[in-house]
Parts: C-alpha cells; sequence; structure tokens
C-alpha cells in the first residue's frame, strides 16, 4: 500500500517526461519545458488528484542544476559583449521593474486581485524565482499559474514577433 501514495507524483513525471519528449518534435523554443510543464498541469487538473509534495530540497537541486547549464554557457567572450550590453541591460531592467509595479498594482486595482499577487505576478522574474517568493508570502500558486500563462505564451509567441521584426535583417550580433 505505500507503493501507491507514490502513484500521484510518478504520474506527473511520466506526464511531464511524456509530453516533454513530444515537445521536442516542435519548433517551440524551450520545448521540453513548455512540453513537461502543460504534461504536469494536465495531471494536476485531474479532478480529486492529490497534491504532490516534493521531497525536501527536490527544487533546490533542480535549480542549482538549471543555473549550471546556464551558466556553463556564459564564456570568455559572452562576458566581453558585456562591456557594450550593460547599458541596454541596465535600461531594460529599469524598464521591466516599472512596467511589473505599474502592470501589478493596475491588475490588483482594476482585476481586484491582492496587490502582492499583481505585483509578484507582473515582476519581470522567472516562474520559479516568483513562485518561491510567492510561496513565502502564502500566493506561490496563484503567482505560479499567472507566470506559467505569461511563460508558455512568451515562449510560443516571442520568437515568431522576432523572426517577422527581423526578416531580411539576416543574423543578429547582439553588439552595438
Amino acid at each position: 500500500m505505500d507503493s501507491i501514495k507514490h502513484l500521484p507524483g510518478l504520474l506527473t513525471i511520466l506526464a511531464g517526461l511524456g509530453l516533454g519528449l513530444l515537445a521536442l518534435g516542435t519548433r517551440i523554443p524551450a520545448a521540453p519545458l513548455v512540453g513537461a510543464l502543460l504534461g504536469a498541469t494536465l495531471v494536476s487538473l485531474i479532478p480529486n488528484h492529490p497534491a504532490i509534495h516534493w521531497p525536501t530540497g527536490t527544487r533546490t537541486v533542480l535549480e542549482i542544476a538549471v543555473g549550471i547549464v546556464i551558466g556553463s554557457g556564459l564564456t570568455a567572450t559572452t562576458l566581453q559583449e558585456m562591456r557594450h550590453l550593460w547599458r541596454p541591460a541596465l535600461l531594460i531592467t529599469l524598464a521591466l521593474l516599472v512596467t511589473g509595479i505599474v502592470v501589478g498594482a493596475c491588475s490588483s486595482r482594476l482585476l481586484g486581485i491582492k496587490l502582492t499577487v499583481g505585483l509578484l505576478g507582473a515582476a519581470p522574474g522567472g516562474l520559479t524565482g516568483m513562485s518561491l517568493a510567492g510561496e513565502e508570502l502564502g500566493v506561490g500558486a496563484t503567482v505560479a499559474a499567472l507566470h506559467t500563462v505569461r511563460l508558455v505564451t512568451v515562449l510560443v509567441v516571442m520568437p515568431l514577433l522576432v523572426r517577422l521584426l527581423t526578416m531580411g535583417q539576416g543574423g543578429s550580433s547582439g553588439g552595438p
């Protein structure tokens, strides 16, 4: 009977893995992430499906792994490019922070959601980071839902918009 308590977690893992692998055949950027996200979400929407309680440290281990993968892609060349990119990085960061605050506050006031949810949901952070911040403030699942919608939409729409807006320009150097 002890193995039955692990069934919801196993089903979630299999659904995420299955849709993550299926998504590899698409041209969607970060397809495995989107597929896994959708697979796990579909399982969690099954009526009476129990909440999954991952072992302590699971999220930390995964965050470290993602950090390693992203960090290993930062090369000396990338860091040299930052000499030219620090001003755009600063401008983009400030603009996103201000926009996030304005959109979050307006969402709270106009749409009747908690200010905490609005601010964290509109913040320019990633799904994991903002969900963890929301969890500490008691709104983690709601913030995660907002960021999931944003993440999937951005991953699908932005590459298409970039392709359309940069047609005929050739490759982009990222430089000035």
